[in-house]
């Protein structure tokens, strides 16, 4: 790689080890972020262009109005995220909605448009899911296909029936029915947020992973409700209490390869933020506070396999080309970014990404 010459010897450390020749800077393999929603229309060009400039992959996320669950939608969205991305080295990937009804011939038409994953968002569970799954027996057909083509079920693992909570934990045996029907179908438990949710993953066959987010990594509910309501913090699934983010951050830097990033990255415009709409638009700011939470818990040296190697592996790739630089240099996040209220406005971070 052109770039390794310059590291002083350090392309010949094992995968994984830090470059911090005065302590105050990381290089690691280009990250992945295996769960982005980049939105639609004229604001979805800025997103794009947020994430591609430092990721390696992004693999969007399908609750569109209307959803990609076609071969034709996911082909136009396609070219709409491959022009926002334009002149940046970030290979976008996509997921289709999975719907009742669509049927298996629909599943193919995801795929052979380049799909490799599809979304199971439980009905009305949240934005844009109304019309999403009430029960994994009412996708049987389009699950049946999904294992037998190889595709990856990503799963919003959240009971919208249940306290908001409590609504993970209570979903967790929809997920373990699913995983014991479909003995070939590999699985993503996205952003999981509580440490039930880690502990069954980690029990799981080795089919079975899950992306964790920055902000449930670093932060709690106290966050969102603590002092004041803070809007900013509030998405689905909600930030819970230091017990379940303690036992991310021991699955995030444990180096199991069951565990990988995932951002969530959802922005909203100020006002809908504002209202209460959830999701927090963590792209600008996601690795600087992985950096901070690897850093806390003396891990550095293991935040390469969760942001580049892991989720690469479970998805049957390659690692992304290229190196990203970290650096321990302190500023504070703009208030807005992109149109969009980006995660953790107005705090001053330790890390920032080397532009």
């Amino acid at each position: 790689m052109a770039g390794d010459k310059a590291r002083d010897g350090w392309a010949d450390a094992p995968a994984g080890t830090p470059y911090r020749p005065d302590g105050d800077s990381l290089e690691i393999a280009r990250p992945d972020d295996f769960h982005v929603h980049l939105r639609q229309g004229p604001p979805l060009a800025a997103y794009a262009a947020r994430s591609a400039r430092h990721f390696g992959r992004a693999l969007a996320m399908p609750n569109t109005v209307p959803p990609i669950s076609s071969g034709r939608a996911l082909g136009d969205y396609r070219r709409a995220v491959l022009a926002g991305m334009a002149g940046y080295a970030c290979e976008p990937l996509f997921a289709f909605k999975l719907l009742p009804g669509m049927g298996a011939a629909a599943v193919r038409d995801c795929a052979a448009a380049g799909a490799v994953a599809g979304k199971y968002y439980p009905a009305g569970s949240t934005t844009n899911a109304a019309d999403g799954v009430p029960s994994p027996e009412s996708v049987a057909e389009e699950l049946a296909a999904m294992e037998e083509l190889g595709l990856v079920l990503s799963v919003h693992a959240e009971d919208p029936a249940r306290p908001a909570m409590e609504r993970e934990e209570a979903f967790l045996p929809v997920l373990d029915r699913v995983i014991g029907r479909y003995p070939r179908l590999r699985l993503v438990m996205e952003h999981v947020s509580s440490r039930a949710g880690a502990q069954a993953v980690a029990a799981w066959p080795d089919r079975v992973a899950a992306t964790i987010t920055a902000h449930h990594l670093s932060f709690t509910i106290d966050e969102l409700l603590g002092e004041r309501l803070s809007p900013s913090f509030y998405c689905k699934p909600v930030l819970k209490g230091e017990r379940d983010r303690d036992a991310l951050r021991a699955a995030a830097s444990s180096g199991s390869p069951k565990f990988f990033f995932g951002s969530d990255s959802a922005p909203h415009p100020p006002e809908a933020k504002a209202a209460g709409a959830a999701g927090c638009y963590a792209a600008p700011t996601a690795l600087a506070l992985l950096a901070e939470a690897f850093e806390e818990l003396g891990r550095l040296d293991a935040l390469e396999g969760f942001v580049s190697r892991a989720g690469a592996a479970f998805y049957g790739l390659a690692p992304a080309r290229g190196i990203l630089r970290l650096e321990r240099s302190a500023w504070t996040v703009p208030e807005l970014m992109d149109g969009a209220v980006p995660l953790a406005a107005g705090r001053t971070l330790r890390w920032r990404v080397a532009e």
